[in-house]
């Protein structure tokens, strides 16, 4: 029986006969697996805790055959307990996890799951917007398919000006210089940040965040649902 090792997320968990479960896990190593996990609903399994969701797990199974191969064993790594403590951090967890899986291929880099990982951390932290939380991700996700918006010059090719106002353009991904237009300097400053690699915690407190949050979550939904074709 030849094992293979890995790390993994749990993206989804699917009942199967009586006591088993077929899971979906996202790997730090392999893209993502698909698994049975036999008798891992019955109370005594020992497997069972290595499968919980919000959580990394150092996990061993075997290839199938086919595309469904066999968990062999897990052990918990972390826990983000703090995520299920709370009704409304629950229910976005479960939201980033679909987004993911939606638009992720089976074949996916490493770095996917270091942004899930990264999410959850943040999901664990109070301190943390989940609005802030929400659009970094997606920008994230965005940024990993290569869907990036320009924001370094507007449509004309030139550098933002700091006393200018914006609209942008989601098919084209640029700003075009308007009068009255939604986006100032700020937003743009704010947007570079959230498809940068700079931690959520130093985003978090940037200062007037709370100001230009809304509309800069509003555009990055339209991103989202125009190039990754997701609501």
């Amino acid at each position: 029986m030849n094992q293979q090792k890995t790390r993994g997320i749990i993206l989804r968990r699917v009942a199967y006969g009586e006591a088993d479960r077929i899971i979906t896990v996202l790997t730090d190593d392999v893209g993502k697996l698909a698994l049975i996990a036999k008798g891992v609903r019955k109370q005594k399994s020992k497997m069972a805790g290595g499968i919980d969701l919000f959580s990394v797990s150092e996990l061993a199974y075997v290839k199938g055959r086919g595309n469904i191969g066999t968990l062999v064993s897990s052990r918990l790594q972390q826990h983000y307990a703090g995520i299920t403590k709370d009704i409304n951090r629950t229910m976005l967890g479960y939201e980033l996890i679909k987004l993911l899986d939606t638009v992720t291929e089976d074949e996916t880099e490493v770095e996917y799951f270091d942004l899930l990982e990264a999410a959850f951390i943040a999901l664990d932290d109070a301190t943390i917007s989940m609005d802030l939380i929400r659009a970094w991700f997606t920008a994230q996700l965005l940024r990993l398919t290569g869907s990036n918006p320009n924001l370094h010059t507007d449509v004309h090719k030139q550098a933002f000006d700091a006393g200018a106002t914006y609209d942008f353009d989601v098919e084209a991904m640029v700003f075009t210089p308007v009068d009255g237009g939604m986006f100032a300097g700020n937003h743009i400053k704010l947007l570079r940040l959230v498809f940068s690699d700079t931690p959520l915690n130093v985003i978090q407190k940037v200062q007037g965040l709370e100001d230009w949050l809304p509309e800069i979550a509003r555009v990055i939904l339209l991103m989202k649902q125009n190039q990754l074709g997701v609501e």
